[in-house]
């Protein structure tokens, strides 16, 4: 079975989403229900449900909006990754305030499309390290220029666990693998950084891409973590622009089929629940 460490759902009529209007293919509501029939059948046992850069007023109306569906019958969310911003004085009295939810399992802000200096502020720094102690961890996601960025972040940190998503976001689609290569070993040097095998499907070319032409990205971010420090995930529903969940389980299995049923059992649920206290 799979346990699913990023999944997105939206619903319009609750939550505003600022960026969908520039992602037509995305810019409508996909709900737990949709996802559930799609995940059952691919052998999804559990997700947990990561923030879609919600307009700043409903950060927190997020998590609530996804812990109440979490509490309806036969679901499948297990908890939440919630949105933030460290880069704001009022971080620490949020992050109060999602330390008293269970619910709450860590925290992104969204780097990529952001410019490169955001997590270079002394604010957003600090902040980040009062996720230190709270066992909260804090998703990066970054393009691979960035990576030195939260390379710096994870030195900066020690004691706050990082989990490096979309295998370091590389350019599938132009074949492009430096400076990315160079760059996932060094990250996967820290200890307290974690890979997750995630989102490389929205990466390749929609029309053409075959499982050869993932492997040498994922596999690369496998030798780098290791099979104790990687995570699955779907990235639901943007692996529809790739595909389809569906077809992405049906890579993975691919791409996992010369290793062993212990290193496909802690890539595909073990890392995520003992990373996530499941």
């Amino acid at each position: 079975m799979i346990f699913d460490t990023h999944l997105h759902l939206i619903d319009q009529s609750a939550l505003r989403y600022p960026w969908l209007s520039g992602v037509p293919a995305l810019n409508r509501d996909f709900s737990h229900d949709e996802y559930a029939v799609q995940a059952r059948r691919a052998g999804i046992e559990g997700a947990l449900h990561m923030e879609v850069d919600v307009g700043p007023a409903d950060i927190e109306a997020e998590t609530s909006h996804v812990k109440a569906l979490s509490q309806q019958k036969d679901n499948l969310l297990r908890g939440a990754i919630a949105s933030c911003r460290p880069e704001e004085p009022d971080f620490a009295a949020y992050l109060e305030r999602q330390k008293a939810n269970p619910f709450v399992k860590g925290f992104r802000r969204v780097l990529h499309v952001m410019p490169d200096e955001l997590s270079e502020g002394a604010l957003f720094r600090e902040n980040i390290k009062r996720l230190a102690g709270t066992g909260l961890t804090f998703d990066l996601v970054v393009l691979p220029h960035q990576i030195p960025k939260a390379i710096a972040l994870a030195d900066l940190a020690p004691g706050v666990q990082f989990v490096l998503d979309h295998c370091g976001v590389p350019d599938i689609k132009g074949s492009s693998e430096h400076p990315w290569r160079e760059h996932m070993a060094e990250i996967a040097r820290r200890p307290n950084v974690v890979g997750k095998i995630s989102g490389v499907v929205a990466y390749a070319d929609a029309g053409s891409w075959t499982v050869e032409t993932l492997r040498s990205y994922v596999e690369h971010t496998i030798e780098c973590f290791g099979w104790d420090r990687v995570v699955w995930g779907s990235d639901w529903p943007v692996c529809t622009l790739g595909g389809g969940l569906a077809t992405w389980v049906a890579a993975t299995h691919a791409l996992l089929a010369g290793a062993s049923v212990d290193e496909r059992e802690k890539l595909l649920s073990a890392n995520a629940k003992r990373l996530w206290r499941l």
